[in-house]
């Protein structure tokens, strides 16, 4: 896909967020590409968490300004901006531990639509969503477990149900918090590659510490130490950055220069 050089889906201008004087997020200037996979990251502390707080309006910015689509959402609501197509993904899986996987895409379904609490309605209005349901936990390889009781399901595999469930709210920028926080191996290949198939005909900002994924799915990364932008770009050029290094140290720093497998 070619990409104008102001195809810019979300922008922040000098976005600040203070708390009592501690300055957690200081002038950064973001630009996500519309339909790139967009990566925050930096050392712990670094405020990438309360900027995605601020871009899904969990906190309110001290200054600065947020479009999305040109728009200035800086002071809408959580709930205006999600139904402007901007869904986050909890770090700590949301999920409802004791349904099924089915039946946890189709609640995702029923917000879409509107009627998210009317659990009395009869189950073949219900039914009507399973075709959808199947389709999406089909996208993320979940179709053969359906009828599993979530709380059963390995790691891996609730986060693979927490992407169909953003995914029921038809996201056209999902911001993904820490996705492979917690896994092993096996499963972090597995939603890495998910989150590479999803990524189609979206746009992706994600906050994620293993830059064995950062490297392998990112097209663009944004360094964050200490509340402002340390550096902004491929990932190549990003980890030869002597500051990036610098603010790295250490071990997190060979990691970051050359991941393994990559």
């Amino acid at each position: 896909m070619s990409l104008m050089a102001d195809d810019c889906i979300l922008e922040t201008t000098g976005l600040v967020k203070e708390f009592r004087g501690f300055v957690a997020v200081n002038g950064v200037n973001l630009k996500v590409k519309r339909g790139h996979i967009h990566a925050l990251i930096g050392p712990n502390g670094a405020g990438k968490t309360t900027c995605f707080n601020l871009l899904t309006k969990f906190l309110e910015p001290t200054r600065g300004t947020i479009r999305f689509n040109g728009e200035d959402i800086t002071h809408e609501s959580p709930e205006r901006i999600a139904r402007r197509g901007i869904v986050r993904s909890f770090q700590i899986s949301a999920v409802f531990p004791h349904l099924t996987v089915l039946e946890n895409v189709r609640i995702a379904l029923q917000r879409k639509l509107g009627t998210s609490f009317h659990f009395w309605k009869s189950e073949r209005s219900l039914d009507a969503l399973n075709d959808r349901a199947m389709e999406l936990l089909a996208s993320v390889g979940l179709d053969e477990h359906a009828a599993m009781i979530t709380v059963e399901m390995p790691y891996g595999r609730k986060r693979a149900l927490e992407i169909a469930t953003t995914l029921a709210l038809d996201p056209e920028l999902m911001l993904l918090d820490e996705p492979t926080q917690g896994m092993g191996h096996e499963d972090v290949a597995r939603v890495m590659a998910l989150i590479k198939k999803v990524s189609a005909n979206r746009t992706i900002l994600m906050v994620e510490h293993n830059m064995k994924v950062v490297a392998g799915i990112s097209d663009t990364l944004t360094v964050l130490a200490r509340g402002s932008v340390l550096a902004e770009g491929p990932y190549a050029e990003v980890a030869a950055n002597p500051l990036v290094i610098e603010a790295y140290m250490g071990s997190e720093a060979g990691e970051l220069a050359s991941p393994a497998g990559h």
